[in-house]
Parts: C-alpha cells; sequence; structure tokens
C-alpha cells in the first residue's frame, strides 16, 4: 500500500500505465484496501495529480467491484467507509477540491444506489445533521452528497419502490432543507455579513445546490412541504425564486470573456429549470398562482433584446427560451403571445439575435471543428427540433429555434411564419446584395437557419424531419437557395455556407424523393474531399443518414443503388482517416467510420472488386489505433465495418475466406497477445464469424486457439464472456466431433458450471452456451454430466433465484426436450433430477415449469410447445405416478400457448440481415464502460432450433393419436382439465381423434 501514490501518478503516463493499472487492480482485491485509497484522496499534502487520480481509481473500484459478484468490497470496508464518506465530503469542500469532490460524490452516490436505505440506514440522519445555519463550508459538502444521490430520481421509472425511498427521504429531509434554502436566500438577498465559513461566495455555491435539490425533490411529485411553501417560492408578487430572476449583485460578475457560469447565472437557470418542469407536471398549482405570466416577464428582462451575450450565459439563456417554449407547449399561455406583435417582438429580441452567429462559434468552427459539429448535432429530437442528442446539451441557437417551433406547434403557424418569413427574405436580400463584403454571408447562415426552424414540425435523430409546416416550400427552398452553395466550387463561398448546404440536405432528408437524392449524392461525395474538417464530416454524415432512410420496414437505397459510387465513396473516407496521424487523431473522427460502415453494408458484395485493398487499409487502421485506444465509437464502427465486409463478400464468393484470416488472424493474434481488452471482445466475435463461414473441415489455427479459450483467466474479464460464448458455439456447431474425441468440451462444461451458472451477470450466457453442447454433442458423451449440471441449476435455483433464472432454467429444459438430437429426450433431463431426489421432478413441473409456460417471449414459444408436446407424449416419467397427476394441468399450459398461433411458426419471408440493417448509434454513449458491444454484423439470422417441426398444432395432434393408440388413459387425463376440451375437440375436427 505504501507504493500507492507512485503507481498512481505511474497510471498518468502512458509508457507505464498498463503496468501501474495491473498492480493498482491486484492491490485492490486486498481488505482495508478503500479506506487506505480514501485517506489518500484526504491527504492534503500529497501531490494534487495524485490526489485526483486516487479519487477517479476509488470510484471506478466502487463502480466494479462493490458488489461483484466474484470478489467484492469486504463487508468490514463497506462498513468502514459508509462511516467515512459524508465526512470526507465536508473536508473536501473548499473550491481547490471541487474536482475531487465530484468524484467521492459520485462514488457515494453509487453506494447508495446498491446500498440506500436498507443497508444504509443512517445516511439521511449523518446529512440532515451535518447541516449547519452559518457554515456553509460545510454545507456545501453535504448538499453535494445529498444531490449526488437524488439527482437519478430525475430519470428514474415511476414505482412504488421509489416512492416508498422518496417519501422516507422527504420524512427527515424535506423541512431542513426548505428552512435552509430560505435562511440562505435572505442571507444572499439582504447581503447579511458573515464569517469565513459563511461568504457570499460560499453562500451563492450552496445556494445553486439546494436549487438543484429543490428540482430533486420535486421531480416525480409535489410533496407536501412544498405544495406548503409555494407561494413562498414561486408567488407572483413576492416569491423567493422571482427575487433572484434580478439578483445579480457586482461582486458575482465576472469577465465577459469567461466561458464558466457565475454563480447568480447558474442559481438562475436552476430555478427556470425548476419553473419548466413544474409547467410539464403541476400547471394546475402553477396557474393558481400567477406564477408563469410573472415568469416570462422575468425572462423577457432577462434575455430580451439580446442581452447576455458572453458565454458563461449561454446555458442561461437556452434555459429561459427552453422555458417560455414548454410553457407555449403546455397550451395554457398561448394568449401570452397570440398577438402578432407579441411574436414580431419575440423573434427580434430572443429568437433573431441568439440564432445570430458570434465571433466565438466561427472560432470554433476553424479551431475545433469536432466540438462545433457535436454542438451542432446536439438538438434534442424530443423536441421536434432539427438534431439529436442530449436535453442539456441545448445552445442558443438550437434554443431559440425550439421556441420558434414551438409557436408553430401552438396554433400560431401563420402569424410566425409570417413574421419570421420576412427575417429569411431580409437575410437572403442583404446577402445577394452584398456579396462581396466579408460577412455578408452570415445574413444568409442566419436566413437558412430560421427558415430550417419554422419549416420543422416534427424529427427523429434516425429519420431527420418527419413532419413540417406546410406554409414552408421546404424543397422550393432547397432549389432556390440551397442547391447553387452545394455544388459551388470550394472557395467559392465561405464553408459555413457549403456546411449550411450540407446540412439542410441532412435535416430535410426524407422530404426529398429518391430520384433527387441519387442527384445529390455525387455532390456530397466530392465534398468529402474538402479541406475544411466540418464540410468534409458533414458531408460523411448526410450520406451515412441517406443511406440509413426506410420506406416502411425496407431501406431505401440498395446495393444496386450506390454500387457505381461505393469504392470511390469508401477510398475518399478513409483517405481522411488515414491522414490524421497520431493513433488519438485517427480514432478522433467517428463520423467518418460511421459512414464506412454504412456504405459497406449498403453496397454489400458490390464490392467485391478491390475489396483486398479496403480490407488491408481497415487492418492498418486499426493497427494504428490498437497502439492507444481512446475512441469507443470508432472502435465499434471499424470492427463492424471489417465484419461487414467479410459478411457480403464470402456469402458471395466463398473462397475469398482465407484471405480474411490471413488478413485478420495476425493483428488479432497481436491482439490476444498484448490483452488490449477493449478490443478482445470485437476480436472473439470476428473469430467466431469467420469459424462459422467455414463449411468443411475446421483449420487447424482456430483448434490451436482452443486451449487458450478455455484458460480460467479469460474467462475472469466480464466483457469478454459473450463473445466467448459465441466463439465456443462456433466450434461446437462446427467442431463437436473432434471437441469429443479429444475431450474438450469436458473444459466447456466445467467453464458452465464454475462461472456462468451460478453468475447472476453472465447465467443468460451460460445456458445459452449449454444448449449448443447439448444440441451437439452426443448424448452419450453427456451422460455422466448430467447430474452434476442439474444439481448446479437447482442449487442456484434454491440459493439465489431470479426471476431472469428461473425463466432460463425452464427455457433450457424445454429447449433440450424440444430439439431434434440423437439420445437427447425428455427422460435424458428428467432422470438426473429423479437421481438427484425421487420424485422431484413433479415438483419442478408444478412450480417452475407450468407456471413460466404463460410468460413464455414470444421468440420462445415454439420451441415451448415442442418441448411440452415431447414431454407429454413422449416420456415414460411423465406417464407414471407421481408426475402423471400434473400430466393435465402441463397439457393445459401447452393449449395455452396455441391462443396466438402467430408466435409458432417461422416467418419464411423473414430478413437474414434485417438485424444488420437497424444497425445505428446514436444513443451509444457508454464508453468503454459498457464492456461488450455486440457486432451486430457477425449476427446471422435466428436459426429456429425446431425447424423439423413445421406446423406445432399439427405435431401435437399427431403425436397426440399415436400416444392415445400406446395409452389409452390419455382420454381419461384430458378429460380431467375441462377448460382443455374446446381445443381437443378443435384437433379433432382437425383430423386429430384422440
Amino acid at each position: 500500500m505504501s507504493d500507492l501514490p507512485a503507481l498512481l501518478l505511474a497510471s498518468l503516463n502512458p509508457s507505464s500505465r498498463k503496468q501501474a493499472e495491473q498492480n493498482l487492480h491486484a492491490l485492490s482485491v486486498q481488505p482495508g484496501f478503500l479506506p487506505v485509497l480514501l485517506r489518500l484522496v484526504l491527504e492534503v499534502s500529497q501531490d494534487r495529480s495524485v490526489r485526483l487520480a486516487a479519487s477517479v481509481f476509488f470510484k471506478n473500484v466502487v463502480k466494479n467491484k462493490w458488489e461483484d459478484e466474484e470478489a467484492p468490497v469486504p463487508e468490514s470496508d463497506k462498513a468502514a467507509l459508509k462511516d467515512a464518506l459524508v465526512a470526507a465530503m465536508i473536508q473536501l469542500s473548499t473550491p481547490s477540491d471541487k474536482t475531487i469532490r465530484a468524484q467521492i460524490a459520485e462514488s457515494i452516490s453509487l453506494i447508495a444506489s446498491a446500498d440506500f436505505p436498507h443497508r444504509w440506514s443512517d445516511l439521511i440522519d449523518k446529512l440532515v445533521n451535518s447541516l449547519s445555519p452559518t457554515n456553509y463550508a460545510i454545507n456545501i459538502g453535504v448538499l453535494q452528497t445529498a444531490h449526488s444521490i437524488f439527482v437519478y430520481w430525475r430519470a428514474a421509472t415511476r414505482s412504488d419502490e421509489l416512492f416508498t425511498v422518496i417519501n422516507l427521504v422527504l420524512r427527515s429531509f424535506s423541512k431542513p432543507l426548505l428552512q435552509l434554502l430560505q435562511h440562505t436566500s435572505n442571507l444572499l438577498l439582504t447581503n447579511a455579513p458573515g464569517d469565513d465559513t459563511s461568504t457570499p461566495e460560499l453562500r451563492a455555491q450552496a445556494q445553486v445546490l439546494l436549487v438543484e435539490l429543490y428540482y430533486d425533490l420535486t421531480c416525480q411529485d409535489l410533496p407536501p412541504d412544498f405544495e406548503d411553501t409555494y407561494t413562498a417560492f414561486f408567488g407572483s408578487n413576492n416569491g423567493i425564486y422571482l427575487k433572484f430572476l434580478t439578483w445579480d449583485p457586482p461582486q458575482f460578475q465576472g469577465d465577459p470573456d469567461d466561458t464558466t457560469a457565475s454563480l447568480p447565472s447558474q442559481i438562475k437557470t436552476g430555478i427556470l429549470e425548476i419553473a419548466e418542469l413544474h409547467v410539464k407536471l403541476y400547471a394546475e398549482v402553477l396557474l393558481a398562482s400567477a406564477t408563469v405570466p410573472a415568469l416570462v416577464r422575468s425572462v423577457w428582462d432577462l434575455v430580451g433584446g439580446g442581452k447576455r451575450k458572453s458565454l458563461g450565459d449561454d446555458g442561461l439563456v437556452s434555459q429561459s427560451l427552453r422555458f417560455i417554449s414548454t410553457a407555449l407547449r403546455s397550451g395554457q399561455y398561448k394568449e401570452l403571445f397570440s398577438s402578432k406583435d407579441t411574436i414580431s417582438s419575440l423573434v427580434q429580441g430572443v429568437v433573431v439575435p441568439n440564432i445570430v452567429l458570434r465571433e466565438h462559434d466561427i472560432e470554433q468552427f476553424e479551431d475545433d471543428p469536432l466540438e462545433y459539429i457535436r454542438t451542432d448535432l446536439s438538438l434534442p429530437a424530443a423536441s421536434g427540433g432539427l438534431g439529436l442528442g442530449s436535453h442539456d446539451a441545448m445552445t442558443r441557437r438550437q434554443a431559440a429555434a425550439d421556441l420558434l417551433q414551438a409557436l408553430v406547434s401552438s396554433g400560431l403557424e401563420a402569424e410566425t411564419t409570417e413574421v419570421a418569413g420576412g427575417w429569411i427574405n431580409q437575410g437572403l436580400q442583404e446577402y445577394n446584395n452584398n456579396k462581396s463584403k466579408e460577412d455578408s454571408w452570415k445574413s444568409k447562415d442566419t436566413a437558412v437557419y430560421l427558415l430550417t426552424a419554422v419549416a420543422t414540425r416534427g424529427s427523429t435523430s434516425q429519420q431527420g424531419v418527419t413532419s413540417t409546416n406546410v406554409l414552408v416550400d421546404v424543397v422550393g427552398f432547397f432549389s432556390e437557395h440551397i442547391f447553387q452553395d452545394l455544388q459551388a466550387p470550394a472557395g467559392s463561398v465561405h464553408p459555413l455556407l457549403q456546411v449550411d448546404a450540407i446540412k439542410y440536405l441532412y435535416t430535410f432528408r426524407t422530404q426529398l424523393t429518391k430520384p433527387q437524392l441519387l442527384s445529390v449524392l455525387p455532390l456530397l461525395v466530392t465534398h468529402l474531399g474538402s479541406d475544411n474538417y466540418v464540410c468534409y464530416t458533414y458531408a460523411a454524415i448526410s450520406i451515412e443518414r441517406i443511406l440509413l432512410i426506410k420506406q416502411g420496414n425496407q431501406l431505401l437505397f440498395s446495393q444496386a443503388d450506390v454500387h457505381e459510387f461505393a469504392r470511390p465513396l469508401v477510398d475518399a473516407l478513409l483517405k481522411k482517416v488515414e491522414q490524421a496521424g497520431t493513433p488519438e487523431k485517427v480514432a478522433e473522427n467517428d463520423y467518418l467510420m460511421k459512414c464506412v460502415m454504412r456504405v459497406i453494408i449498403t453496397a454489400r458484395s458490390s464490392l467485391t472488386e478491390g475489396y483486398e485493398a479496403i480490407l488491408a487499409r481497415l487492418v492498418n487502421i486499426l493497427g494504428v489505433i490498437s497502439k492507444n485506444p481512446s475512441n469507443p465509437n470508432f472502435d465499434q464502427f471499424i470492427f463492424e465495418s471489417i465484419s461487414a465486409l467479410m459478411r457480403f463478400i464470402v456469402a458471395a464468393h466463398p473462397d475469398t475466406l482465407p484471405a480474411f484470416e490471413q488478413a485478420l488472424f495476425g493483428p488479432f493474434t497481436f491482439i490476444l497477445q498484448t490483452d488490449i481488452d477493449q478490443y478482445i471482445p470485437y476480436v472473439f466475435q470476428l473469430l467466431a464469424q469467420m469459424l462459422e463461414l467455414h463449411t468443411q473441415d475446421v483449420p487447424a489455427a482456430y483448434r490451436e486457439l482452443l486451449p487458450f479459450l478455455l484458460t480460467p483467466s479469460i474467462w475472469g474479464q466480464k466483457g469478454s464472456v459473450p463473445g466467448l460464448v459465441k466463439l465456443l458455439k462456433a466450434f461446437l456447431s462446427r467442431d463437436a466431433k473432434q471437441m469429443v474425441a479429444t475431450g474438450q468440451y469436458l473444459p466447456v462444461l466445467a467453464v458452465i458450471q464454475q462461472r456462468l451458472i451460478p453468475s447472476k451477470v453472465n447465467d443468460a450466457w451460460g445456458f445459452d452456451l449449454l444448449q449448443s453442447v447439448f444440441q451437439y454433442v452426443p448424448a452419450s458423451a453427456l451422460e455422466r454430466c448430467r447430474r452434476a449440471l442439474v444439481m448446479d441449476m437447482l442449487t442456484r435455483l434454491q440459493t439465489s433465484k431470479t426471476d431472469k433464472f428461473v425463466y432460463l432454467f425452464v427455457h433450457f429444459l424445454l429447449f433440450t426436450m424440444a430439439i431434434n438430437a440423437e439420445g437427447v429426450t425428455p427422460d435424458f433431463i428428467i432422470e438426473p433430477v429423479e437421481e438427484i431426489q425421487p420424485n422431484l421432478w413433479p415438483q419442478v413441473l408444478s412450480n417452475f415449469v407450468i407456471p413460466q409456460v404463460p410468460k413464455m417471449p414470444t421468440k420462445d414459444r415454439k420451441v415451448a410447445a415442442i418441448g411440452l408436446t415431447k414431454l407429454l407424449t413422449q416420456s415414460s416419467h411423465m406417464l407414471r405416478e407421481p408426475a402423471i397427476q400434473a400430466w393435465p394441468n402441463t397439457f393445459g399450459a401447452l393449449t395455452r400457448l396455441f391462443s396466438e398461433p402467430q408466435y409458432l411458426t417461422k416467418s419464411t419471408e423473414e430478413d437474414p440481415d434485417a438485424g444488420i440493417s437497424a444497425i445505428d448509434y446514436e444513443e451509444q454513449t457508454a464508453g468503454y464502460q459498457a464492456a461488450y458491444s455486440r457486432l451486430a454484423s457477425s449476427e446471422g439470422a435466428r436459426v429456429d432450433p425446431v425447424a423439423y417441426v413445421r406446423d406445432p398444432r399439427d405435431f401435437l395432434g399427431q403425436e397426440l393419436v399415436r400416444l392415445s393408440k400406446a395409452d389409452p388413459r390419455v382420454r381419461s387425463l384430458l378429460a380431467a382439465k375441462p377448460e382443455v376440451a374446446s381445443f381437443v375437440q378443435a384437433l379433432a375436427s382437425s383430423g386429430y381423434v384422440v
């Protein structure tokens, strides 16, 4: 432990990082590690970078090991930490410790999500008892701790369990919070004197957190204490919150160029977030208090006339506009905005000033283009806006556009379109009359943004604008004003206007016909050659989204549409990736690699000519970025591109498989040997894909890999498990005979028993692999293993049963009974159950199988129906006492599956590539923490394990007739369940007379 500071410093250096991280992970499993690490975080004499690294590592260990199944944090350490963490947050309350405090706050929220309230029952009392009316240095630590726990309620689904926790917190916390909020507000508004622990700055920092907590505690319901004091905070004449909207003391006003929001600005933003939430959730309370008109007046005074232009006020301005948009959309306040003069004032004083590009935006376009793109695409789709992304990332431009759209969607379409149209025409005229002026392009840029905003009525991230304002001719505007910039030679117009043209196409792509899109695609390909980063990246984004357009369930563009320009398109994209240089810069622009992936998926086998060159370039890029993996999205797209290329080329030309193996085995061996854990899950999936493509003998190179795949250490990496299971399933389906001959199926069973079935995280993968074992390994080889396998399952049911495990267990039983594998009969799986304890099977059947059958997902119902049919008609155990007593109820459960017969037959028209065409990663934000990323391109169409039965109902009828001839008791067993009589009669009318 004495080496901890040195190890933490070494983990910050790329050259020593890997070894240092391995040593830190080895230490992290030792008892007492986390308390020691927390003391190091709090040790002010330590180097700040050591303390910050320690706080990050502390959070990561809590995240990964607090409830880990194999090596969880020891209970003694958990108790010590829960005792110390609130005090630690108070100790970290100084402004210089803000970033460290944030890491510890997140750690507390992670622990609370697992242990609060049942295993951390004194947490709230500790927080309340630590609050002080005078010491705001302490209050900041306490309030941030509380906020880190309660903030997750904002996104939580309403449930009895959630409200039990919220009510528990409110009983102790709501009154002290509201009292401290009123007390702090009074101190700030009166500028009361205070000592070093109660300076105006510390009070204002605490007020920011108090406002956040007010939101947290009212985000699901309006608690009685908050309703009782509502007028004190939101009263239209003298409410505390309205006072703070005009509160702006000179001592808090920073530099206009400061990018960080001032404390008054943060408080105002928080208050308007609460107001927006309450307009949505508690409209009747606000209506009764005339609060919203007063808030709208305050917002107008705050941001009207283009006030608050500094970057630090961006969040406040955006939230102000969002509040007005929400009030408009609520339908309760339309009269506040319905006059044309009001709309004109709003557009002139609020919308246009915030849509005009600022110097900062232009500098970002030139100096930090990737951030410009990410910001520009971050508009929440939920608001009916232009793009995609997170609610909190709305820019001024986007919030202003959203306000226009709120006016349009609130029944003020004609007035808003007319007012905005005047500004649009003015901007276009100014540009056309002054093209030679240096800044004239800004007028057109503003006009295009305004037009896009007023024309948009609804949109999604995948399809762009889905419905438009009928008063705006989107296609006509494109022809008249946009197309000229799209086809203009580079350098002849300002690059931002070319980006506007590309973005217009991106935004309104579903409003254009297929021929129109095909006519402009070559222009977008030309823009990929641009020297401007934003221009060529937007071109890639637009091409990728256009190729994803669907009509109904079918993609609009097919292989035939793109085959002529697919190769030059991939070439142009890869050139841009390759020219970046360092591993980090190569992997930086995932939009380019995503477009490569989409082109390969669309072009399919038309890339056969020259595929080796594309593959070689992808492998080279992989070699560069593997030196320092830095962008999980880029990684996903490059592996998806390799997988898709292999999928379509080998399907059309099976003789190309060796070329893929030759190109990929070397890099994959390097990744496995050097333990690049971010890439290992992808490697396993691609190896499985290649192995599955072999239709005859398995090459020796794969067999040599098998012992490595069965070593315990490789299964210790959580993210590797799904890929390993996929690869072992490929071995079983292609090489089971060899695995049985060499005994290599036994270590597979050991992995299932020791690592997968006992694990709540990996049990589904265990059953998935076990089903393949039963499918492909001969029954004779499994005979001696059955009892131990079943024993492990029953033990897990007894010791740590979950709903998921019950489903998996029942599905496994029915799957093994249903499949057409030699020697694997229903009795093959019932016998070991009976060996463990005589007459245990009827209990398993009645307590688990029969209750679970009606809950089976639709995808599993055919397997369940065949499994139950064979159980009832082919098992000798089922026709002996005491199991026969459960026969009628089992048959009753089976008949219920036939109430929705559409789920019992497989559609012959199912598209084998349906999964791959739907690949869309817009929501993928989990980064490397996600541990496992599925490669959709490596997945084949779902195989029907009971394809030998075409119609399960006919199969049941045939089996019942056969059984009734051999065993006359069947009639009386059916008669014992009167509710199945109509089903039996229907079978008879189909010719299956029992």
